[in-house]
């Protein structure tokens, strides 16, 4: 059990990389370097969120244009900056990475939108990864 709670703070580290970057513009290597410094995290942890921010950054375009497919009603710019980075995470785990079910995906999205997104966020969450794991699943 203690490897779920490492792997969910790391999420929770990795959203806030993305979520710095994505809205003040700092570097990712200088803001994962101090987040990773700020943060008491093991070794693999700290390693996961590395993973996870460059997977996001690398990928970003693939994986903006799945936010636009599954959230047409939204553009990109208008998603909250906390939402658009869960939703970044999760289709990256889901359908760039591969290492966890989906479900383990959809259900750490949502529970970081329930802890840091706005009152509609989990919904939302959940109902864009919801269409992009049936695509997951073809």
């Amino acid at each position: 059990m203690v490897m779920v709670g490492a792997r969910h703070k790391a999420r929770i580290v990795a959203l806030q990389a993305l979520y710095e970057v994505d809205s003040v513009g700092h570097g990712v290597a200088e803001v994962l370097d101090r987040l990773l410094a700020e943060e008491w995290l093991p070794e693999e942890s700290g390693a996961f969120v590395r993973e996870l921010v460059q997977g996001v950054i690398q990928n970003k375009e693939t994986i903006d244009s799945h936010i636009k497919g599954f959230a047409p009603a939204w553009p990109l710019e208008q998603i909250p900056v906390v939402d658009r980075n869960i939703l970044r995470l999760a289709i990256f785990e889901i359908l760039l990475d591969n290492k966890v079910p989906v479900k383990v995906a959809i259900n750490e999205a949502v529970e970081l939108a329930k802890a840091f997104g706005s009152d509609n966020s989990a919904k939302f969450v959940n109902g864009v990864l919801g269409s992009v794991s049936a695509l997951a699943s073809r």
